[in-house]
């Protein structure tokens, strides 16, 4: 759709908060949050995490992750990810955790994966690749604190085929 009237921030009749409205038609254009999906992959007892090659957070490791496509689900845009950013081939053996992050208008869907093959290489959004054991991860250089939460509950579940979504740690959702 493309709005060929001002656009305006205006309380649309009936709704409660300020969107932004075309000032011609009337159309409302809603601003919703962002799909993040991503996983946490391994081979055997190894992570693959990727260095960023991109803003924000340039440098930085992080597992394959990124917006959410539209016409996918949030699975396939998992693997997506995972191929874009690691060349690698993966298959998605659980949601591993859901965050809701609303400073950002984002919503996080990590799952749980393992690769097919230990095969991997750059993807042009990343600088480098590696396969990590545990005490090989480079901690101090983790791009966002939910890759720290993801690596960490992946471990804490790793063995059981079945547990519940890890949500955002309680004292920062509510610090905010």
């Amino acid at each position: 759709m493309r709005l060929s009237g001002p656009i305006s921030r205006a309380v649309p009749e009936g709704d409660d908060r300020e969107r932004l409205v075309c000032g011609d038609c009337g159309f409302v254009l809603y601003e919703n949050p962002k799909v993040i999906v991503g996983a946490v992959c391994t081979w055997e007892d190894r992570y693959l995490l990727v260095r960023r090659a991109i803003e924000p957070q340039h440098g930085f490791w992080t597992m394959p992750v990124g917006y959410m496509e539209l016409g996918e689900t949030t699975e396939q845009g998992a693997l997506r990810e995972v191929w874009e950013e690691a060349n690698a081939r993966a298959e998605v053996d659980g949601l591993l955790a859901v965050y809701s992050i609303p400073e950002i208008s984002q919503v996080h869907m990590i799952y749980r994966a393992r690769m097919l093959s230990p095969d991997f290489a750059p993807g042009v959004e990343s600088l480098e690749v590696g396969l990590f054991r545990w005490d090989e991860i480079p901690w101090d250089a983790l791009a966002y604190p939910n890759v720290r939460w993801s690596l960490e509950y992946e471990r804490e579940m790793k063995g059981k085929a079945a547990f519940p979504p890890r949500v955002r740690p309680p004292s920062l959702a509510q610090a905010g």
